[in-house]
């Protein structure tokens, strides 16, 4: 990269392309290079200037070796673009605004009055166009009010008020247009897949290979528990795909070769190979926009009463503007009162607001699929914790191998990780990684593996019966007994571990203990939601009642339930709603999405099983719980910004309306009024919220999250 330092300032740079023009595409792809470096903190690009601002971490010469390194044509191999640029939307938005200022300038000073009233006659057909349609459904809305408006300006001659008035509303109508535009191409942007490798099936094999290379007729390999990259359809095997956070369908579709697969969706059992019909960034981002614009089922309950007394109070406009006529016999007065309405405001400002922290929640890693669920959040009273890899870092480590029955320890853990070793599960990983640790060879040696979800595997070894699994699957489930004698020494085992229990021919051979550290913010994250309002906090687990108490009481969680099944949890999260509960379940694997599904709003580990991640109605980072909180403050923000819309929209209308019917106010006035204010209450709901960011500082240890 060419380029030269304008200004600089510790941990921000400033820089100016040495070139003479940059395209939209050239922007968007140093944008999102420069977003995608790990030094990166924020990168801003301006096209029209050349500029570059970059605030970043770590050391200057690291920022300015990579950047010196970049190239255009690196960026293109190595970026994945989305779809859609807002960059372009906005570009498009400016000549507009731009050209309808411009038009309306040369008619006031060069157009002749004739023609100015031709000009105002002309633009006012589509205008009553739009209020006699209402008129022949029997409809009184905004676009009645308008018409009417404008009609009575006309027909009194005052030509000046009905063109002024036109400009303003097509200007308005052109800024909320933009506004809403934006809120949900960024918001699509934040909830588009972001795939950064995939499996290319070449004549060479299996390639990993950048996603922004894969073109239309490349083949991809996808296997179960994978998410499908790209828009496809299947050319080998048989799967059954969840598309539930496309179709909503809670059942897994069986597809078979010719079957079409959309990007986004997961891969539940089987394995296949795609090929690919859209590229990168296409489908899933064009099916996530119609979901945003389509879903009135995520819409908050605040949402829903904006729209809903938006409209019913258009009626009591229309006939304050027929008393007004009544009592003053003054025209312009009624004039005045039709120019003011309720609906614009209220009905783009609201969802403006829950997009806008939908776009926010997206920038601190965390992704909401509606604004019912921030809703749900900012009320819940309830959290519902899974212990692994929610509360834990799943991570886990063997810690100790116990056996029994006069077991060698080291034939167990070879035999345990001949069975795990074929399932990607964090205690399997832990303890296939021991025996690879202890130079522990695990040959085939078992016949088919059987694999039940939360429970264990089951399988034959020299035609004896082999299952490894949790307490309730073996000594449940399965009646595995603990060898006589050998009771005493099954009681001592360390409550603090979590355990995976092996039994040969039906009788207790091993217990492998599994070291999981609970993350080490977690007992704070706790705290503080309390301190914001969560008044129950609980914790599920599969684990034995034992460990479950030991880590309920380091954690300090209200209530614990141990030893549970994911029907169970389901069933929990369910019962706690039916008491009347708003609850939020967190979790991160396939045996959470029961539960997931039963909260009122699910959030899922954005490191689990993709079946959650697609389940869940939001998504946070995994490296730290405290975006919870971050969460909880967002929501409670939103909401209270809702309800500070609700009362400046009908506080500062109404005082128009009468200012109106005082005669203070006239029309074009009142019209201007209005629209800007419609404006600066979308673009304040645009803005970023005010959440309180001290907690989150010291907890973290730094000045800002």
């Amino acid at each position: 990269m060419r380029a030269t330092i304008v200004h600089e300032s510790r941990g921000r740079m400033r820089l100016r392309l040495r070139q003479k023009n940059m395209t939209l595409r050239q922007a968007d792809l140093l944008e999102t290079w420069l977003k995608g470096q790990p030094w990166t903190r924020e990168a801003v690009v301006h096209e029209r200037t050349g500029c570059v601002i970059v605030t970043y971490t770590g050391g200057r010469e690291t920022v300015l070796a990579a950047l010196g390194g970049f190239t255009w044509a690196g960026a293109e191999s190595s970026v994945t673009l989305p779809g859609h640029s807002t960059r372009e939307l906005n570009r498009e938005f400016q000549e507009k605004l731009v050209g309808k200022v411009l038009m309306k300038g040369a008619a006031a000073l060069f157009l002749p009055a004739p023609l100015r009233i031709a000009r105002v006659v002309w633009h006012m057909v589509p205008f009553l166009h739009k209020g006699l349609r209402c008129l022949g459904r029997r409809k009184i809305k905004v676009e009645l009010l308008d018409a009417l408006s404008i009609g009575i300006s006309v027909g009194r001659r005052d030509f000046g008020t009905a063109g002024m008035v036109m400009f303003l509303l097509e200007i308005g109508e052109l800024l909320e247009d933009w506004t809403r535009k934006k809120s949900v191409a960024d918001l699509a942007e934040s909830l588009s897949l972001h795939v950064d490798r995939v499996w290319l099936k070449t004549e060479a094999g299996e390639v990993l290979t950048p996603i922004g290379q894969v073109q239309p007729g490349d083949r991809v390999v996808v296997r179960a528990g994978g998410v499908i990259p790209l828009d496809s359809v299947v050319a080998e095997g048989e799967v059954t795909v969840n598309q539930a956070s496309l179709t909503g369908e809670s059942v897994p579709v069986a597809k078979r070769p010719g079957g079409a697969v959309y990007a986004g969706t997961v891969v539940e059992e089987g394995e296949c190979v795609l090929e690919v019909k859209q590229a990168s960034g296409q489908g899933r981002y064009d099916q996530i926009v119609e979901m945003i614009q389509r879903s009135e089922q995520m819409k908050s309950a605040a949402e829903a009463k904006a729209s809903s007394l938006a409209d019913k109070l258009v009626p009591y406009t229309f006939a304050g503007s027929l008393l007004s006529l009544a009592l003053t016999r003054n025209v312009t007065r009624a004039l005045s009162v039709l120019m003011v309405d309720f609906s614009c405001a209220l009905k783009l400002a609201m969802p403006l607001a829950v997009l806008s922290a939908m776009r926010e929640a997206g920038r601190e890693h965390i992704t909401v699929k509606g604004g019912k669920f921030l809703e749900a959040v900012a009320n819940a009273d309830t959290i519902v914790f899974d212990k692994t890899g929610t509360l834990t870092h799943a991570c886990p480590r063997v810690a100790k191998v116990i056996p029994f029955h006069g077991k060698d320890e080291a034939e167990m853990l070879r035999l345990a990780a001949c069975l795990e070793e074929h399932f990607p599960h964090s205690m399997a990983n832990a303890v296939v990684e021991e025996a690879r640790r202890r130079g522990l060879n695990h040959e085939e040696r078992h016949a088919k593996v059987e694999y039940l979800v939360a429970h264990g595997i089951a399988s034959s070894v020299d035609g004896e019966q082999v299952r490894i699994g949790s307490a309730h699957f073996i000594f449940e489930d399965e009646k595995v007994t603990i060898p006589e004698g050998e009771q005493a020494k099954f009681d001592a085992l360390p409550p603090e571990y979590s355990q995976l229990y092996l039994a040969i021919g039906g009788v207790l051979s091993a217990v492998i203990c599994i070291s999981d550290p609970l993350r080490e913010e977690a007992k704070d994250v706790l705290s503080t939601l309390r301190d914001l309002g969560v008044k129950n906090a609980v914790m599920l687990t599969g684990d034995s009642p034992r460990t479950a108490a030991a880590i309920a009481a380091e954690l300090g969680v209200d209530d614990f339930r141990a030893g549970v099944l994911p029907a169970d949890k389901a069933e929990y999260v369910a019962s706690l709603r039916r008491e009347g509960h708003t609850v939020l379940m967190v979790g991160d694997g396939i045996n959470d999405s029961p539960a997931l599904s039963e909260a009122d709003a699910g959030i899922a580990i954005s490191d689990g099983a993709a079946i959650a991640r697609e389940i869940a109605d939001i998504t946070i980072a995994a490296d730290s719980l405290w975006e919870l909180v971050r969460l909880r403050q967002l929501a409670m923000a939103l909401m209270q910004r809702i309800e500070n819309n609700y009362r400046f929209v009908i506080g500062f209308n109404g005082a128009l309306i009468g200012l109106g019917v005082a005669g203070i106010l006239p029309p074009a006035t009142s019209a201007m009024l209005h629209n800007l204010s419609t404006l600066g209450v979308s673009l304040h709901s645009m803005s970023a919220l005010p959440v309180e960011k001290r907690t989150l500082s010291r907890a973290k240890g730094h000045n800002e999250i």
